[in-house]
This record gives C-alpha cells, structure tokens and sequence, in this order.
C-alpha cells in the first residue's frame, strides 16, 4: 500500500460521516434535518420552503404524501419532465427509512401562508375550492385535500403551495405526462384556464 493509499483509508471514515463521499442508498433516519440539508435544501429552501415557484414547497406537507411521492420519483412511476430530470437520480439514493424520515421531517415544518391575487380572483378560487362547480361536475378540492387546503394522508397539502408549480401540475395532469393521481387528470381535464389560475392564487396564500 502506497503513502497515498494509506492516507485516503485513514481519512475516508471521516468523509462518510460529514456526508462528502456516499456509497450506497442513503439512510439516515437518525438525522433527517442533516439530509434534507444536503440533498434537498438548494432547490426546496431550507425547511422546505422554497422561494422559486420551479420548486415545490415542502414545508408541512403531509408525510403520507412526500412519502409517495419519493417513492414513485424512485420507481420511475412518476414520470413529468422535471422528475426525470432531477428527482428520479436523487430518490433513487434513498432506501425506505430516509424517505420516511425526510417525510416525517417536512411534515413537521411551519408553513407561512404566500401572496393572494386579486379580490375577484381570490373569491373565485375560494369558491372552486370549497364547493366546486356543480354544471361543470367539478367536485370540490376540499372534499379531498381538507377544509383548509392541509391535505389527508395521500392527499398533498395545497396551502402556500407557488401558484406556478400548482398551474404546471394541473397542466401535467392534463397533458398525461404526470398519470399518478387519475382522480387529479380528470379534475385537470374540466378546469377551464381562468379558473385553474383563480383556485391555485387563492392556494398559495392559505
């Protein structure tokens, strides 16, 4: 064995442990805080509270929900562009426990509310909201995701959630290119633009 060699053994315990050097899936279902740092912080913010609408918020999202999500990201069963691009390498690093825990971490986060538009677009999508429209068998989001937009298990949390990431999703659904959620591709498909624009301004500022 080379010096070299000799001085890499000596120093390669202490890479693994401060996160530098990764052999394997990632589990580290003792420190959730450390990996969510690591390897989602730069696009989600920290906490998961992404500031750029190209990133979905994380924060407070229900756990049952990131939990499905990660796992679908890392059997290639949800499949939009951005998921192939960034997040089927990165969950692909993640056994069951680190899901579970970045899951149980973000859903334990605080979730300020975001900005709202304007008065007859808040009180359009409240409406769209809480009761749907009826003429166009449009059910409404609550019934599903909560009262209060804070989601049920596998249903996501809405609230906050960046009006331009709700917009893509619905137009994902509608395109087919996100086919996970059918009951969300049907609801996609009956929206009308003005008022996917009406329901997902008045989301991000819940």
């Amino acid at each position: 064995m080379t010096a070299a060699h000799a001085s890499l053994w000596k120093v390669l315990p202490k890479l693994l442990m401060v996160g530098f050097v990764s052999i394997g899936p990632m589990s580290y279902g003792q420190n959730a805080e450390k990996l969510a740092a690591q390897l989602c912080a730069s696009c989600h913010g920290p906490g998961g509270r992404s500031e750029s609408p190209m990133f979905p918020r994380l924060d407070a999202q229900t756990p049952a929900y990131l939990d499905a999500q990660l796992k679908g990201f890392r059997n290639r069963a949800r499949g939009e562009s951005a998921a192939r691009a960034d997040m089927w390498g990165i969950a692909s690093r993640l056994d069951d426990s680190a899901i579970a825990s970045l899951a149980e971490y973000y859903g334990h986060q605080n979730a300020p509310p975001g900005p709202g538009g304007s008065p007859e677009q808040m009180a359009t999508g409240k409406g769209i909201f809480e009761h749907g429209v009826a003429v166009q068998g449009l059910p409404a989001c609550a019934a599903c995701h909560g009262a209060h937009a804070e989601g049920r298990e596998t249903f996501p949390r809405l609230a906050g959630q960046h009006q331009a990431y709700l917009l893509r999703q619905i137009d994902a659904f509608k395109s087919g290119e996100r086919a996970n959620a059918p009951t969300m591709s049907a609801v996609a498909h009956t929206l009308t633009d003005t008022q996917a624009k009406a329901v997902a301004a008045y989301l991000q500022a819940q």
